[in-house]
């Protein structure tokens, strides 16, 4: 076979490959409708937890919900999934607040690589780095 033919046949295969990855949904990004489903999402995995609040991201491609002193669920879109977490300041590795209504989170979890998350509410991104901030072994703030 030459190599012209070889070359298309490689390109025409990869073409395909990708074509079909996003016509069956493997492109798709999932949005959180609202508080009630980001409740039920973690609820789904952690039907214990009592979440007292829910804050959506702007873009509402993650939830950030209230679980107590130091203590955060998280309902994070992880392409056309859901990923749940409950994280505590220790968990963080890094948490930088970018602006007023955004913050980035990295976490000590390779299964989870947090991000920047940007809330329409100034009020609601204050909330979310203040539960996660960096705690001494006494529970002071540090």
């Amino acid at each position: 076979m030459s190599l012209p033919v070889l070359v298309a046949l490689v390109v025409f295969g990869i073409a395909l490959s990708v074509a079909a990855v996003h016509f069956t949904g493997g492109t798709t990004t999932a949005t959180i409708a609202g508080t009630d489903q980001a409740l039920q999402r973690f609820a789904e995995d952690f039907p214990d937890e009592q979440p007292a609040v829910v804050r959506l991201t702007a873009d509402r491609r993650a939830a950030f919900l209230d679980l107590g002193p130091a203590r955060a669920g998280i309902v994070s879109s992880i392409g056309d999934c859901f990923l749940t977490r409950i994280v505590t300041p220790r968990d963080i590795l890094a948490l930088t607040v970018d602006d007023p209504l955004s913050i980035s989170i990295r976490p000590n979890d390779f299964t989870w690589q947090g991000g920047r998350f940007a809330f329409a509410d100034e009020a609601d991104a204050k909330a979310v780095a203040a539960a996660l901030q960096d705690l001494d072994r006494t529970g002071e703030a540090a």
